[in-house]
């Protein structure tokens, strides 16, 4: 088991105004793993996530407290940048999103762009790098220019995860990334994330347990805003320490 966390998060509350959504909670992610939150709908799994990277606090009604340690350092500390936090760690959405007036190119390119880097040799470079990591690259070398809106959902979804590549975060977040996709672009995805988790650490939300339990070394279970375990997740779907997690897994409630 790697021992080495990149994220370590501490008595971590969020919410929208009066509303509580996550609970105190505190857990730690390990380097190039790949950790699931799985749990019934509503449970705070994907605003968790949202804390991960300050994408929360986007909403005008949205609160934190606690602490998110990216590398030893709070990204919740006074003075940091919340764009910077998003360059360190990514995120791929639920549906795929790729921005619709630009080319394949330009998607991927996009993140470089906003940081007014415009080498065209260095660009060029690190889209293809970054298609290849997506799995991508032999399918659309030939059809850069074309709208990132013109390939498949499987396709668009494997741009989104280079677009997000192309800044060479530390860590990508995964808000259900297959949910939209049929089996085999399911299946796809589910084989690059085992890929990448060589260079990058993942935190995907799932609503598939089967997922979870095909791709992730870590499993943390959440119910109704509160972290119930955190497990190796060959452990977890094996002989989970709470005995709400073993009720969840077997289906009886969720």
């Amino acid at each position: 088991m790697n021992t080495n966390k990149i994220l370590t998060i501490d008595q971590l509350s969020a919410g929208f105004g009066q509303a509580e959504i996550v609970k105190k909670i505190s857990m730690a992610i390990s380097t190039h793993e790949i950790a699931a939150l799985i749990g019934p709908s509503g449970c705070g799994k994907s605003t968790f996530l949202r804390c991960l990277n300050r994408l929360h606090e986007e909403n005008s009604e949205a609160w934190v407290n606690g602490e998110v340690n990216l590398e030893g350092k709070n990204i919740y500390q006074e003075g940091i940048d919340p764009v910077h936090v998003r360059s360190q760690i990514g995120m791929v959405f639920q549906k795929p999103n790729p921005f619709p007036s630009m080319s394949i190119f330009e998607n991927v390119a996009a993140g470089l762009t906003i940081r007014g880097i415009k080498k065209r040799a260095y660009v060029s470079q690190v889209v293809e790098k970054s298609l290849r990591q997506a799995a991508l690259w032999d399918e659309v070398k030939d059809k850069l220019k074309s709208p990132g809106t013109s390939l498949s959902g499987g396709q668009q979804q494997r741009l989104c995860i280079a677009r997000a590549l192309a800044i060479n975060p530390p860590v990508i977040l995964m808000d259900e990334p297959t949910s939209a996709l049929d089996p085999i672009s399911t299946s796809k995805i589910e084989e690059l994330l085992l890929q990448l988790k060589k260079e990058v650490t993942i935190v995907i939300v799932t609503h598939n347990m089967q997922q979870a339990a095909r791709i992730s070394d870590q499993t943390s279970f959440f119910l109704m805003g509160e972290l119930i375990e955190t497990n190796n997740t060959k452990q977890f779907f094996t002989n989970p320490d709470d005995i709400r997690s073993e009720n969840y897994i077997s289906g009886r409630f969720g």
